[in-house]
């Protein structure tokens, strides 16, 4: 049994086009992978906080020398790193906001990309430690990005997850949802057509580091 986390970061609802392809990911997935646990990590409905200096002293400071604030700070960015730590597929949901990933998004990415939890600083260069992970990207754009300068979404969010270790990552584009009614269906169309198609048996590989 594998364990799948989900990030919705949208914050639209049912009309929202990256919520609908998450259900369409898990309606899919719980045929290919009954027994799989599925666990969903809304930072829309329930926003994280951004970065701040509490959170940087809950990380640098030694236990006995945090204030109360900042061992509030470090027991959610454990809890959202724990739960990054024990999935082996994660499944991100992203409507492009002004070209790039929702703040939300990015707040939570900060709780979680870790000196020595998720990545390691070495001599050479600094090494992910999330290796055999596999990742899947559902984003829903109001136009057409794919290819374009002006994605800052794709580049970001592959840059950082292989950044932490995972290599595997697949992107799913819903284009132009905002142009027409005909965009908008041949877009969600083409997407889970995309999805269809990524259903084979993942059997996570063993971690080394």
């Amino acid at each position: 049994m594998s364990s799948v986390l989900i990030i919705e970061s949208s914050a639209r609802q049912q009309e929202s086009v990256s919520r609908q392809l998450t259900q369409q990911f898990i309606s899919q997935w719980r045929v290919a992978h009954p027994t799989d646990q599925i666990i969903i990590r809304d930072v829309a409905l329930n926003p994280i906080p951004h970065m701040d200096a509490n959170l940087l002293g809950g990380w640098m400071k030694a236990a006995g020398q945090r204030s109360e604030i900042e061992e509030v700070c470090l027991e959610r960015s454990n809890e959202l790193t724990n739960e990054l730590l024990a999935s082996d597929v994660l499944v991100i949901a992203s409507p492009m906001y002004n070209f790039t990933i929702p703040s939300t998004l990015k707040a939570w990415l900060d709780h979680v990309i870790r000196a020595g939890v998720t990545f390691r600083y070495t001599p050479a260069r600094p090494q992910g430690l999330l290796t055999g992970k596999r990742a899947i990207v559902l984003t829903a754009r109001g136009a057409i990005h794919a290819g374009d300068s002006s994605d800052h979404q794709e580049p970001y969010l592959r840059q950082v997850l292989s950044f932490i270790g995972i290599h595997d990552i697949t992107f799913i584009h819903a284009e132009g949802v905002n142009l027409s009614k005909d965009f908008r269906e041949k877009g969600f169309r083409h997407a889970t057509t995309l999805l269809a198609g990524r259903f084979e048996p993942f059997r996570p590989e063993s971690n080394s580091n």
